[in-house]
């Protein structure tokens, strides 16, 4: 188990501020819903479009968290790194919050279908690059099915500017 005495809540993998176990710490999805809530942000509880200016306003703010991404992904220190990442996920995290899509799932259902990729005997397909590849048994996935269980109407259509 990999351990740093410097950790705000104790060892990596261990009971964190509140005496929960690690593995059943709150998702981004609460982090952000928390944030959105303290700050008035808008919030959605049921999968849907939002108003265009809305929309252009999440794109603007992800744009500029992968944009500084960007920027130290090559040779940023790995504390930089490690931040501007976390902004990008905060940022999607907020982007689903206002669609009010459990992005939660979405992952996972995105995750089944990346394992998918590997073949039978398990054995993946990858690039020169390193990128891993589809191979004839995945499947992919069905983040329509997903929002549908969330209670996403896809005939509902886009709001209108308020």
């Amino acid at each position: 188990m990999r351990t740093s005495s410097a950790h705000p809540t104790g060892p990596i993998g261990s009971s964190g501020p509140t005496g929960t176990a690690a593995s059943s710490a709150p998702s981004p999805a609460g982090f952000v819903r928390e944030f959105h809530r303290a700050f008035g942000l808008e919030t959605g509880s049921v999968p849907t479009e939002v108003p265009p200016t809305l929309a252009a306003h999440r794109h603007d703010l992800l744009a500029e968290e992968v944009a500084e991404v960007a920027e130290v992904a090559v040779d940023g220190p790995l504390d930089k790194i490690a931040h501007e990442l976390a902004d990008v996920v905060y940022i999607a995290y907020g982007t689903a919050l206002v669609h009010g899509i459990d992005l939660d799932q979405v992952i996972a259902e995105i995750h089944r279908a990346n394992m998918t990729k590997l073949g039978p005997d398990g054995t993946p397909r990858v690039r020169a690059d390193g990128k891993v590849l589809k191979g004839d048994h995945y499947v992919a996935p069905d983040v329509s099915a997903v929002l549908r269980g969330q209670g996403w109407d896809p005939a509902g259509g886009r709001p209108a500017e308020s």
